[in-house]
């Protein structure tokens, strides 16, 4: 399964479900008949890491931006 799990039970969690009980049929799990479970799965676990990686992003540019600021008010100073 996804390694990114752990964390992410409550975010995905009805997909984690739906993938979970189609592999208690091993025969669906084998011929591929937990396909549209897993492809639902993983679109949601996509979604999950754009939108967190978007708000790191906006997050990385406010602080850079705090930055620039305290380096340009040190150098005023001299």
């Amino acid at each position: 399964m996804h390694p990114q799990l752990s964390d992410k039970r409550i975010v995905c969690r009805e997909f984690i479900q739906a993938l979970d009980a189609c592999h208690v049929n091993k025969w669906a799990r084998l011929t591929g008949g937990c396909n549209q479970e897993k492809d639902s799965l993983n679109e949601c676990l996509r979604n999950e890491r754009v939108e967190r990686s978007t708000r790191n992003r906006a997050q990385a540019k406010e602080q850079r931006l705090k930055t620039e600021q305290v380096w340009k008010e040190l150098h005023e100073d001299d």
